[in-house]
């Protein structure tokens, strides 16, 4: 059975899939193995090779002549076709073992993911109070300032318009500077939009990906017992015969 490799990757890399045959391809071609149990598109299908060696083996034992050489070496023939056919069961039990073991770190990674999410959220909120309470606070220091030196300096009317005017000029570069904040922050909340839909795309993408792993691992399970009970069928219906 084929298993696509997947590689968590850090942000700013790219994820990127190799694929030697189309999806279509690929999928019939997994069929097919997993039917015949070949490895190969050459070769009798191991089943049959198997079933094969036991009608040797069992046509020989019905026969009345003293056979025993013959039917011991077909029984060991039988044997070592059994554990041929065994090998490739015993892969597609591990494979699907890995299946498993990656389908819980895909999981594992989505939580570590949603976590990230919420903790992501709570951090903006954070810098938001932080950032208003800066406001209030500069806000603060420089009324006070201002009121400091009008106390400390008692200047004459020219000198109080004159401080008057600087002071309409600050206030209007803190105008300029809080609007270019506002659009910093404005920037920041479409960056921020920006950076949740990417996130729900990619856990959109790992769900899928975990539907369609779970679907393909449901589907082998029941092509593999289909092929269990028709072998089963097939020895007891020879067995009867």
């Amino acid at each position: 059975m084929l298993v696509k490799g997947r590689k968590v990757t850090r942000r700013g890399e790219e994820m990127t899939a190799h694929y030697a045959f189309s999806p279509l391809e690929d999928e019939t071609i997994i069929k097919h193995r997993l039917l015949t149990r070949t490895t190969t598109t050459r070769g009798e299908p191991p089943l049959k090779k198997l079933q094969k060696k036991f009608i040797s083996f069992a046509l020989e034992i019905d026969k009345d002549s003293d056979n025993y050489s013959d039917a011991e070496r077909l029984y060991k023939a039988f044997l070592q076709e059994m554990n041929t056919f065994e090998l490739p069961l015993l892969k597609s039990k591990a494979v699907i073992d890995a299946n498993l073991r990656e389908k819980e770190n895909f999981d594992e990674l989505q939580e570590e993911i949603q976590r990230q999410i919420l903790q992501t959220q709570a951090d903006i909120e954070d810098l938001k109070k932080q950032l208003e309470e800066s406001k209030i606070e500069r806000q603060h220091k420089e009324e006070c300032e201002v009121i400091r030196r009008l106390i400390g300096m008692q200047p004459p009317r020219s000198e109080t318009q004159k401080i008057i005017s600087e002071l309409d000029k600050e206030i209007a570069s803190l105008e300029a500077e809080n609007t270019a904040g506002l659009r910093t922050l404005e920037l920041r909340k479409k960056q921020f939009a920006l950076l949740l839909h990417v996130v729900d795309e990619l856990q959109n993408t790992i769900e899928e990906e975990q539907k369609n792993l779970a679907e393909e691992l449901r589907t082998a399970m029941e092509e593999q017992k289909i092929s269990m009970e028709d072998f089963s069928c097939g020895s007891e219906a020879m067995a009867v015969d």
